[in-house]
């Protein structure tokens, strides 16, 4: 098998070298210049999707949905029919200090759990002393959230003032919310509308907060109707409202045996995970991310085929040298191996070089962006002062390159090298094919044209 090899090799190298001019080069240069750039494409494209979606979904998790969800189900809490309201904030209240005790101790004990958090929250009309008027929702969080759940606390960015809960009547907002409503740190707003349990007052104009802090995040939606109180005003504003334990976990595809074991462990309880929550946003990311992925994945396709063609014609140029090896007791699947490896070769150099393009780009986006936006402006620049002169003056850099480049880029090792070893392996697989017509050369008929 050694020797089989060396002098599959040896052979490679002379059909190299006698095709390193020519049109075979040229063909051979083309097809790993494209095996290169569909892997560096591939690679940098769902480096820069798989940014924009976790922007998305970071947010979502960390700030809003958790990973799991365990609140009170329908059985344990009761029917409010039967039980008047004095019987049903004992309950609550008991239920607070009791019941999830039990459930706190199971999830410390827990090592795949990184934090949980009670909160209550409830929707509500917020307004200003203007009288604009915004639709929300508030939660009530620990005042110490931002230590307990280090998740929360990086996707939180303060924008205007502190993450600052700790006064009753302190909120912190989202910062198109308080954009709507027109007002910043230290301003008061109304929660003039309230929904909630039987207790809870529908309109109130006592409901007051002082904003204490501006957030921002990488989802819109809970820019524009996040607020955050403290516990102390959910005891006060909420009524009965339900407690619910936002719990983040160390792997979050964990996520549904997590629900089975605390289904197991507490049946009584109601537990939801965040594939619940957002189900069709989380869906059309997904579908979104396939396609994209199907579209690049023809770039593949058109290199394979056009390598298959380049290694039929080499085959049939070849033909007298391959019936040469073989009158001198080459075999035909030892020649076939010959071009087989050719084509590996060219794989192997072009996806390598592909990837390793790919994580330069990727590694270094926001200077790739900047440097597109420099060059995109210089050539408007151009055309301005050549076909219209009047508007250079007019001409700015396009401020979408900014956005792009703020998305930062997430390179999945496990992607990385799928993509590389699928552009090797078409390689490979268009060599192998194509390399199939040397069975069926008749050795003495073509030294016989000879």
């Amino acid at each position: 098998m050694i020797k089989d090899f060396s002098w599959i090799n040896f052979v490679n190298k002379r059909f190299s070298m006698v095709d390193s001019k020519g049109r075979s080069a040229v063909t051979t240069r083309l097809s790993t210049i494209g095996i290169c750039f569909g892997v560096m494409t591939l690679i940098t494209v769902l480096s820069v999707m798989n940014g924009f979606q976790l922007q998305f979904i970071d947010s979502i998790i960390e700030l809003s949905s958790y990973h799991v969800q365990v609140a009170l189900g329908e059985d344990a809490a009761g029917s409010e029919e039967t039980k008047n309201c004095e019987e049903t904030q004992t309950r609550d209240k008991n239920v607070d200090r009791a019941d999830f005790s039990e459930l706190e101790s199971y999830l410390r004990s827990d090592k795949n759990v990184v934090s949980f958090v009670p909160f209550r929250e409830a929707q509500g009309l917020m307004t200003d002393n203007g009288g604009k008027e915004a639709g929300c929702l508030i939660r009530s969080v620990p005042e110490d959230v931002l230590s307990k759940d280090s998740g929360f606390k990086s996707q939180m960015k303060i924008v205007s003032g502190d993450f600052d809960i700790s006064g009753e009547d302190s909120i912190v907002l989202g910062i198109r919310l308080a954009r709507s409503l027109g007002v910043r740190t230290g301003s008061r707003v109304n929660i003039f509308a309230l929904s909630g349990s039987g207790d809870t007052s529908l309109i109130s104009n006592d409901r007051t907060f002082t904003v204490t802090g501006i957030f921002s995040c990488g989802y819109a939606d809970i820019n524009a109707a996040y607020a955050f109180i403290n516990q102390k005003g959910a005891d006060k504003y909420f009524g009965n409202a339900e407690t619910t334990y936002g719990i983040k976990l160390l792997n979050q595809s964990s996520d549904l045996k997590m629900q089975k074991e605390l289904l197991k462990k507490f049946p009584d309880y109601k537990v939801s995970v965040w594939r619940d929550y957002n189900r069709s946003f989380f869906g059309a990311l997904r579908v979104e991310k396939n396609i994209l992925l199907l579209l690049v994945v023809m770039i593949f396709i058109v290199v394979a085929i056009n390598i298959y063609n380049s290694m039929r014609k080499l085959v049939y140029e070849r033909r007298t040298e391959i019936s040469t090896l073989a009158s001198l007791g080459g075999s035909k699947k030892a020649i076939r191996n010959v071009f087989i490896i050719r084509g590996l070769s060219i794989g192997i150099k072009g996806s390598v070089s592909g990837m390793i393009l790919a994580l330069i780009i990727s590694f270094n986006i926001k200077k790739v962006f900047f440097i597109i936006s420099k060059i995109q402006y210089f050539f408007t620049w151009i055309s301005a002062v050549i076909f219209n002169p009047a508007a250079k003056e007019l001409i700015r850099e396009n401020p979408m390159w900014n956005v792009y480049a703020n998305i930062p880029a997430r390179v999945f090792a496990g992607e990385v090298v799928f993509i590389t070893l699928f552009g090797i392996f078409s390689c490979l697989f268009s060599s192998w094919i194509a390399s199939s017509n040397i069975l069926k050369l008749n050795i003495c008929e073509v030294l016989h044209e000879q």
